[in-house]
């Protein structure tokens, strides 16, 4: 169950867990095995897929790390055999000697990514490895659509102006990046995951798991549920009433090997 203050529920988030974790087993395929690990994950969510990444590398240790108590309260039963979660702000994440730092889907919550990647660069130990995934889909609909919703003056008010802009940078600065930093081999990649989802509707249902939840807690619970019912008014007007309905989604892949 969600708790109180926090606009994360496991169980909306849980709703697409198959199609979440695809990118995740795609990431972790990318960081080079070897030796037993140190690994961070910033922004582990439930830990589930934590719990899968601790073991396919084998590592030592795992700590995840994440801001929604919600989540860590479905994580805290898969702890264990190194594998550990605490809170923390994945923003302001300072503790170094990772032999592997990874985030899936967490790091464009964070602002100024030139800034982060640099912060992130720090934690590594040397001959460390950095792995994350990001997704870059804001100008599909279920995106776009959002901060078209959050700037009717029905709402542009109480959301004190907000409108959710994604730090999320081109795949190519990415790469400038990582060779600017003095990383020693990279990849940088984008994926369009074809999601099959059962209809359109069921794209409210996603969004409603992740993006949307920036809007969320800036408004009263009553505003919220105006804004989603206009959301997903506009949105079902705007997606072709299919079934199977093909949810299209870019995210962009980063892995970078630090210096020995």
């Amino acid at each position: 169950m969600p708790i109180p203050g926090d606009v994360w529920n496991p169980e909306q988030y849980g709703k697409f867990r198959d199609e979440r974790a695809t990118p995740f087993h795609d990431l972790v395929a990318l960081v080079r095995r070897g030796g037993r690990p140190r690994v961070v994950d910033l922004g582990c969510g439930t830990g589930e897929l934590t719990r899968v990444a601790h073991e396919a590398l084998a590592a030592r240790e795992t700590v995840g790390i994440d801001s929604s108590a919600a989540m860590l309260a479905k994580a805290a039963p898969r702890a264990g055999g190194g594998l550990s979660f605490r809170p923390g702000d994945i923003a302001a994440f300072t503790e170094d000697g990772w032999d592997v730092v990874l985030s899936n889907a967490a790091l464009h919550w964070v602002p100024d990514h030139p800034a982060l990647l640099a912060r992130l660069s720090a934690l590594l130990a040397p001959g460390g490895q950095l792995a994350f995934q990001v997704p870059a889909n804001d100008a599909h609909p279920s995106h776009a659509l959002a901060r078209e919703v959050a700037r009717e003056p029905a709402f542009a008010g109480p959301l004190g102006g907000h409108v959710r802009e994604s730090p999320v940078l081109e795949p190519e600065a990415y790469a400038r990046l990582l060779f600017r930093l003095g990383f020693a081999e990279q990849r940088v990649r984008v994926e369009v995951y074809a999601h099959r989802l059962a209809g359109r509707d069921d794209v409210v249902e996603w969004v409603r798991g992740t993006y949307l939840t920036d809007f969320q807690k800036r408004l009263d619970a009553a505003t919220w549920e105006r804004f989603l019912a206009r959301y997903r008014e506009r949105l079902l007007a705007a997606l072709p009433d299919e079934r199977p309905f093909l949810y299209t989604y870019r995210r962009v892949f980063v892995w970078g090997l630090w210096p020995a």
